[in-house]
């Protein structure tokens, strides 16, 4: 009864890993977008998104803004760790969608 104990509680805690990492591309998308409407420049809303990640999923973190028509979108991507944050990560990934429109400058 032990190792089936044991196995559900591994498979539990990769799916809180997987719901983690969904919630963590959410949320750097989301300050990716208000850091690039509120710039001019692409470049802070990648620095935005990034920031906005805890170490471990830094590493293959992937964010991606563009702006067209005044309106900025980002997209996160990240690798879903296999039990424990930092080691290596499933073959796929995770995709945290934003957008937002430019604010204008007085």
């Amino acid at each position: 009864m032990m190792p089936l104990i044991i196995i559900t509680l591994v498979l539990l805690w990769q799916f809180v890993l997987v719901g983690y990492t969904f919630t963590l591309a959410g949320n750097a998308a989301d300050e990716a977008v208000r850091a690039g409407t509120a710039s001019e420049g692409q470049s802070a809303c990648e620095e935005a998104g990034l920031q906005h990640l805890p170490d471990a999923w830094q590493g293959d973190a992937g964010v991606q803004c563009g702006a067209d028509g005044g309106y900025v979108t980002a997209v996160v991507t990240l690798r879903v760790p296999v039990l424990f944050p930092g080691a290596i990560g499933f073959p796929f990934t995770v995709e945290g969608h934003a957008g937002a429109v430019q604010e204008e400058k007085d």
